[in-house]
């Protein structure tokens, strides 16, 4: 993920901007850049790969100047190259930027016709162009901003920097963590407390839609409503080797919350918007030659790589195996020349996985990772690493890791779909016009937190769960079971809604409250079914759908859990967040440790 940092003060900046920069390596980047303000005007370094390149840059070339703001940036859109790094300069106006501007197809447009011409292929490019436009118009710079806020959609941070104001610094939130440090003669801004620890313990944490104004002397947070007003400063006590909560009750919590961003982040390493295209990192692989895939992966990124199993032989037509890491290598299994293996892992260390890994390279498998730590060993030994960008995830219960993986994996699916002939030119942009719909609507089902955390009590006192889902949505049931599990310690099954009559209906009671995930769609009616035979046998139901689902089966459940209506390629994703939620909201009411719970660990390191 991206990072921030920006100084305010009255002695030179430049080299406190990079400590920051230092401090924030943990996101993950892939170019770096200061940008500071001096009497001669902009003055900027900037650096393609780590920070040491940024290092030399200013070794050979030194920066003054006493304000400044510096980035670190993770690929969205435009190549990790030198021209599209941050800051960006436009005008009065320099720039920026962690997220993704979802509108700014029709913004750039818009400023070409006017003649503007655009130095990067960023879409962060576009908001200093917005805001420098409206600062040549003759507005202030908080006017400008102000004005140009309005007219973003999507997940941002951003901070400006203005050419005629030396004692200026403006930041904005939207879905982006942006926190504010306050010193004496000097105020900061940055993505966490971490890249401010050593210059204010004193911070303050924005809401989402504020925006803060920063001179030496004072800060001023204005809310979305432009609003003046008061946001808490507290000690942050953190320190290089924390993540911090901000202003959110638990880890899980704060990573649930971030899945917009972060996965607006990992799609956007994927999806070609311009060219309506899904494209993978450069691989020496022709993927019409892949003749069978077998994913591999332990507990919740194996229930990504069920949903991945349902995707590939929908839109590829390869067959797909799929085990356990734990179980791979102990059957011997039979793999075919051609093959793929495919391993999916949050922190690419799982010790079961690196020998089904293992097993596989010595059957002669092209290997592929789906990681979100880069420097892991996973993806050391991977052929092909695909990378998830959900930055660290400090719960032990996966939340944002998941729905990146589930990003990625539809990525491969409908690029492989494309390699092996199976799906058109067409058919591709609409899927990528449904891909790039999934921020939007997750920020849409985490609308519902209140409502789900107040029907927590309804599963809390439960000593058993059922979770059912048919297709696609059956992995979802299996992944909300563990979470419950995983948090809340009540003991919980994920089934296939028909395999109820098979056996486990003999546990309906009154007291077994049963989680239906049941979209509308083709599927809807038989799961429907389903479910009215759990209701008549005493089963208390809880019912996540969609408005039309909910309309024609909400009636006689325990409670609902409204969903926005979402494609099915990216029901998954968003179906996630539900189960998500509701897994936190029963464990805080039972009172259990959230973020570490018993008997689990974040990185599995032993079999």
């Amino acid at each position: 993920m991206c990072g921030i940092v920006g100084i305010v003060g009255k002695e030179p900046v430049a080299e406190r901007l990079f400590d920051g920069l230092k401090r924030l390596e943990y996101r993950g980047y892939d170019s770096a850049g200061i940008c500071t303000l001096t009497e001669d005007g902009f003055d900027r370094r900037r650096a393609e790969g780590k920070l040491n390149n940024l290092r030399a840059e200013l070794d050979a070339k030194p920066l003054s100047g006493d304000i400044g703001i510096a980035h670190t940036r993770w690929a969205t859109h435009g190549a990790p190259v030198e021209k599209n790094a941050h800051p960006h300069i436009v005008g009065k106006v320099a720039i920026i930027h962690n997220g993704i501007i979802e509108n700014f197809k029709p913004l750039r447009e818009e400023l070409a016709a006017e003649g503007r011409e655009f130095q990067s292929d960023t879409d962060s490019e576009v908001v200093g162009h917005l805001v420098d436009r409206e600062i040549q118009a003759g507005k202030s710079p908080r006017d400008a901003v102000a004005a140009v806020l309005s007219r973003l959609q999507g997940a941002f941070g951003m901070a400006f920097l203005f050419l005629d104001h030396p004692d200026l610094i403006i930041g904005a939130r939207h879905g982006s963590p942006l926190t504010v440090g306050f010193g004496e003669g000097e105020n900061y801004l940055g993505s966490d407390a971490i890249a401010l620890a050593p210059l204010s313990q004193r911070i303050a944490y924005l809401d989402d839609g504020d925006w803060v104004v920063l001179t030496p002397d004072a800060v001023e947070i204005y809310d979305k409503d432009n609003e003046r007003v008061e946001r808490e400063i507290v000690n942050s006590g953190a320190s290089a080797a924390a993540v911090e909560k901000g202003n959110y009750r638990h880890y899980m919590q704060k990573e649930i919350f971030e899945q917009p961003i972060v996965v607006a982040q990992t799609l956007q390493s994927y999806v070609r918007p311009f060219e309506g295209k899904i494209a993978l990192p450069d691989i020496d692989l022709d993927l019409a030659g892949v003749n069978r895939v077998t994913i591999v992966a332990c507990g919740t990124s194996f229930y990504a790589g069920m949903v991945a199993k349902y995707w590939i032989e929908q839109f590829a037509r390869v067959p797909v195996d799929i085990d356990v890491a734990s179980e791979f290598r102990y059957r011997d299994p039979v793999m075919e020349d051609g093959g793929l293996a495919l391993f999916i892992s949050q922190s690419g260390e799982t010790a079961d996985t690196l020998a089904a890994l293992a097993y596989a390279k010595e059957q002669k498998q092209v290997i592929a990772a789906v990681i979100n730590v880069p420097t892991s060993t996973m993806a050391r030994e991977a052929d092909i690493v695909l990378p998830t960008h959900a930055g660290p995830e400090i719960g032990v219960a996966s939340t944002k890791a998941f729905t990146c993986q589930l990003a990625v994996l539809a990525a491969f699916a409908a690029n492989l779909a494309r390699a092996k002939g199976k799906m058109s030119e067409e058919e591709e942009a609409d899927l990528v016009a449904h891909l790039r719909e999934v921020p939007e609507t997750l920020n849409q089902a985490l609308d519902h937190d209140e409502d789900i955390a107040s029907m927590a009590h309804l599963v809390a006192p439960a000593r058993d769960v059922l979770y059912l889902g048919r297709g696609q949505d059956y992995p979802l049931a299996m992944e909300g079971a563990l979470k419950l599990k995983e948090i809340s310690y009540i003991h919980a099954e994920g089934y296939a809604s028909g395999e109820m009559k098979h056996g486990p209906i003999a546990l309906i009671d009154d007291k077994v409250p049963v989680i239906v995930l049941a979209p509308s769609g083709p599927l809807f009616e038989k799961t429907v079914s389903n479910m009215q035979e759990v209701a008549a046998r005493g089963g208390k139901i809880i019912l996540i759908s969609d408005a039309k689902g909910i309309a024609e089966a909400g009636e006689g459940c325990m409670a609902t859990i409204e969903m926005p209506e979402a494609h099915p390629l990216i029901q998954p994703i968003v179906y996630a967040v539900p189960v998500q939620l509701l897994a936190y909201h029963v464990a805080v009411a039972k009172g259990t440790d959230v973020d570490q719970p018993r008997n689990l660990a974040k990185s599995v390191t032993v079999e």
